[in-house]
């Protein structure tokens, strides 16, 4: 099959999270034609997740990653050695390049039987992976895709989303000692916990903090009632610990809510490919009956996100190579193990 081809027509369909519809559609079609029993999952009013396997057979191993990108969309474009374009590494290339390994492995007919699971919502929610999780097949390994340079994960950082509110009074900035200034407080919650030392890990690194947005206020000349700031944190270990160090922290200034997490995840590995730890987090948290998780994609996560995301073609063929060769590794170490558990 051709690889580019395919990853430019996914990424010419714009499918910005909570408008994967049509790339949703297109990937249906384009496994049914190939012999795939393609199926929708309802996720909610027009957004499903596509999920094909092979007619009558239940799978073992289950490539999966996402459909949809962050904004804004990029049509494609290509040279002699990349493709360009929202989506290109995250995840479009991923979609043709495991596609083309469950082609390959189909061909064959050996020990792996695979299946194809794309899913909607990773860049927001993960909603499309928590629908999908309830509806698992049973199967031994789930080779989920995001872009690692070819290299296999050995974890996964969390990801903890908290909200700070902080509440004043409203005054004239003339008169500041007639109000209560909300952004002061909220600031002053902000640089305490910009000081708080973060948990570490000596196999994946440090846990990080990101101050994503600030808003609140009226006006220079009003003193400020209302103020919010939305932080992350890429977590390294369990959350508990920190959440209690946060509350503590902040303390009477603000109020604090954990409005997502997603755990820190250790994952196999697998001899022979090189390893790196994700900064990042992905859908595999969400995908717990899906089986074993193993991490692995072409393209950089650096480029990722960013106005020049591409692909570089030579690591779309190494990636079909790839997880061909894993999901035959994981299945024939499970065959063995199994063979050797028999009485």
């Amino acid at each position: 099959m051709d690889l580019v081809s395919l990853t430019r027509r996914l990424v010419d369909i714009e499918s910005i999270s909570g408008n994967e519809r049509a790339v949703g559609e297109f990937l249906l079609e384009h496994l049914s034609a190939l012999g795939y029993a393609a199926a929708r999952m309802e996720v909610s009013p027009e957004r499903f997740n596509v999920y094909a396997t092979t007619s009558g057979r239940t799978p073992n191993v289950v490539f999966s990653t996402h459909m949809d990108t962050v904004p804004p969309f990029i049509p494609s474009s290509e040279d002699s050695d990349h493709i360009y374009g929202r989506g290109s590494c995250d995840a479009k290339g991923i979609i043709a390049a495991q596609i083309g390994a469950a082609e390959r492995l189909r061909q064959e007919e050996g020990a792996v039987t695979p299946a194809l699971l794309f899913l909607v919502g990773e860049e927001r929610d993960s909603q499309g992976a928590g629908v999908a999780n309830q509806q698992a097949p049973g199967s031994r390994f789930l080779i989920n895709g995001e872009p690692t340079e070819n290299h296999i994960a050995i974890a996964s950082k969390g990801t903890l989303r908290v909200e700070l509110t902080a509440r004043g009074r409203m005054a004239h900035s003339a008169y500041p000692e007639l109000g209560e200034s909300a952004i002061d407080k909220l600031l002053d919650a902000l640089h305490r916990l910009r000081a708080m030392e973060l948990p570490a890990n000596p196999e994946v690194g440090p846990c990080t903090l990101n101050v994503g947005i600030i808003e609140g206020g009226e006006a220079p000349n009003v003193v400020a009632p209302f103020a919010r700031a939305q932080l992350l944190y890429r977590l390294v270990g369990s959350s508990e610990g920190l959440k209690r160090r946060i509350i503590e922290t902040v303390g009477d200034g603000a109020e604090v809510t954990f409005v997502l997490e997603i755990p820190f995840i250790r994952l196999r590995t697998v001899n022979g490919i090189p390893t790196m730890v994700a900064a990042f987090t992905t859908d595999v948290p969400r995908l717990s009956n899906w089986g074993e998780p193993v991490l692995l994609g072409p393209g950089s996560i650096h480029l990722a996100h960013t106005e020049h995301e591409r692909v570089e073609k030579s690591q779309l063929h190494e990636a079909v190579e790839l997880y061909c060769n894993v999901a035959k590794q994981l299945m024939n170490g499970y065959s063995q193990q199994a063979s050797t558990a028999s009485p």
